[in-house]
Formats: C-alpha cells, sequence, structure tokens
C-alpha cells in the first residue's frame, strides 16, 4: 500500500504539477505544468522518479508536510531555507525521509518558485492524461486548487534506497535583472522597426498583476507599425504578447492556448526557467539571440540535466 503527504501549512501557493497536459491545445486545453521545468525535472531525477512524475510547485514562501512512509526527498529550484525535523538540510540533494518525519520551508532567499519531488511522484487522478494543476479552470492536481492545510496527498509506490547522486543543473538565479534571451517571433513585421531594440534597452520589472497564466511586465513601450491586435494564433510558452498599451505580457505555464495580440518575441526553451523564477517586483532584462545560438544553449541546459536523469538509480 502506497503512502501519503500530510500538509500541516501549505505555504503561499502550493500546486500539485507534472511536466503538463500536452497534445490537447488544439481543443483549447491549456498546457499548464511547471513554471520552471528544468528545475521540476531536476527535483525528480535526484529522487529516480520519471521526468513526468508530479511533484509539488511551491510559490514565494513554503510548506511544512509530514511523511507516513519513509521516502526520498529532493528540493530543487528558488533557493529556501529548509529544515527535515528542525535540522538544516541542503537544497539539490536527494535525502531519505523516516516515517513521520516533517520537511519545513524556512525563509525565501532567490528565486520564486521550488520544486519538491518525492520517490513514487504525488499519485493524484489523471485528468485528461496529466497531474497538473490548472487553476483558472480548477483542474487537475488536488482537486484543481492549491494545497490547503490538513489535505493529505496520495503518493505512488517507491523504494526509499532509490535515489540518483547530487547534481547542480538548476537555472542559476541572478541577484539583479535576470538575463532572458528571445528571438524575433512571428509578428515582428507588425511593429515599428525600433520595437526590438526598445525591448533590449532597459530591463522590465514584474508586475503584481501576474500569476501563471502571465507576467503583466513594466518598462520601455514597444510601439505597434499597425494595430495591436491580430486574428488568434497559437501562444507558446514564452510569448511576447503586446497589446495596445505597448507594455508586453509574458505568457506563461497556464496560459490560454491562442491569443489575439501581436507577438514580438519568444523566450528561448533554454530560458524558460530564467523567467519562471521571476516574482512580482524582479527584473527581466531581455537579449535579442538567432535560432542557432538557441539551439546551442538548449543543448547546453539539457545535456547535463539528460545526463542525471539517465545515470544508475
Amino acid at each position: 500500500m502506497s503512502g501519503g503527504l500530510l500538509i500541516l501549512a501549505p505555504g503561499l501557493m502550493t500546486t500539485v504539477q507534472d511536466s503538463g497536459r500536452w497534445g490537447q491545445q488544439s481543443i483549447g486545453v491549456s498546457v499548464s505544468g511547471p513554471m520552471d521545468p528544468f528545475a521540476h525535472r531536476l527535483a525528480n531525477a535526484l529522487v529516480g522518479n520519471a521526468r513526468a512524475a508530479a511533484t509539488l510547485e511551491v510559490t514565494l514562501s513554503g510548506p511544512a508536510v509530514r511523511f507516513d512512509d519513509p521516502r526520498v526527498v529532493a528540493v530543487a529550484g528558488a533557493e529556501f531555507d529548509l529544515f527535515l525535523d528542525d535540522v538544516p538540510v541542503p537544497k539539490a540533494r536527494p535525502m531519505v525521509v523516516g516515517a513521520g518525519a516533517v520537511l519545513r520551508f524556512g525563509a525565501r532567499h532567490r528565486g520564486a518558485r521550488a520544486y519538491l519531488a518525492v520517490s513514487g511522484g504525488f499519485d493524484v487522478p489523471l485528468v485528461l492524461g496529466s497531474r497538473a494543476t490548472h487553476l483558472p479552470t480548477a483542474t487537475g492536481g488536488w482537486q484543481g486548487r492549491t494545497l490547503r492545510r490538513d489535505d493529505y496527498v496520495p503518493l505512488g509506490p517507491a523504494s526509499p534506497k532509490r535515489h540518483r547522486a547530487p547534481g547542480h543543473t538548476s537555472v542559476t538565479i541572478d541577484a539583479g535583472p535576470s538575463v532572458v534571451r528571445v528571438i524575433a517571433g512571428p509578428d515582428v513585421e507588425r511593429f515599428a522597426p525600433e520595437a526590438l531594440e526598445a525591448l533590449v534597452s532597459a530591463p522590465y520589472h514584474v508586475s503584481v498583476e501576474s500569476n501563471r497564466m502571465g507576467f503583466r511586465l513594466e518598462g520601455p513601450v514597444l510601439r505597434h507599425g499597425v494595430k495591436a491586435d491580430i486574428l488568434s494564433d497559437a501562444t507558446p510558452f514564452g510569448t511576447l504578447q503586446v497589446p495596445g498599451s505597448g507594455q508586453p505580457v509574458l505568457l506563461m505555464a497556464d496560459r490560454q492556448t491562442t491569443g489575439g495580440y501581436a507577438r514580438l518575441a519568444t523566450v528561448i526553451t533554454a530560458d524558460l526557467g530564467i523567467a519562471g523564477q521571476a516574482a512580482p517586483g524582479d527584473a527581466l532584462r531581455f537579449v535579442v539571440c538567432n535560432r542557432a545560438e538557441a539551439l546551442l544553449a538548449l543543448v547546453r541546459r539539457e545535456r547535463p540535466l539528460l545526463a542525471l536523469e539517465g545515470a544508475p538509480a
């Protein structure tokens, strides 16, 4: 019989996330999944899970949880103080917890989102093939919502001895403005010629009116050459839409499947985790790159993580 995890304190916004609800955007189903896909995968790799296993995404302030059977756990992503039965423990390291052990998140130092992986994964029901929580539609995860005190989240079966060697493949979280690389978007010709130059001219700050669907950014105005509205078109993770105000919106994990604002640029896949670690008030500085540079960056990001995922358990 599999065990579970009791939520003693939920944190600000803790949700169950797996790799996402892929393959159904054509019928309007959002992908959802982790805001920092690389940290999610790293946490899973450290405890010996498949990359698609469900983790807990912890946002800004973390939970306290109690395990009712022995497990291997790991936390990757944002830098929090971590305590196991009140003893400090390191981040991005697998650790064996005993039955009744309590893991508590303390102060946050850098980044916005951490991922708690537990051997066996979180065994919540599949909805359209995924365990990811999509908050706007109350779909998936644990009852379609953030976790609350006294929730008991079931875990899948796993051996407490199965885990990987420590890894160091998390996205670097900068103390100042985080540099995020972009490529020109599909609607770049709908903007004034200087729009990309304006995008990279100064940092943008993440507005408090931001969430898992998208970050409203405040910075240099991006001017359109023609009107801002387009026929609704695809909106991948990392799309920079620009409404008539000229202030961009960076679409994130819970984004809609299509959108009607012109798309100036798209964050490269290798830097999605950097963007996903931004909190309201943080600054992002954009840099334009080409497709070859984007592919090389992805290879460099993937190589150590793939090696860890493929390492003997």
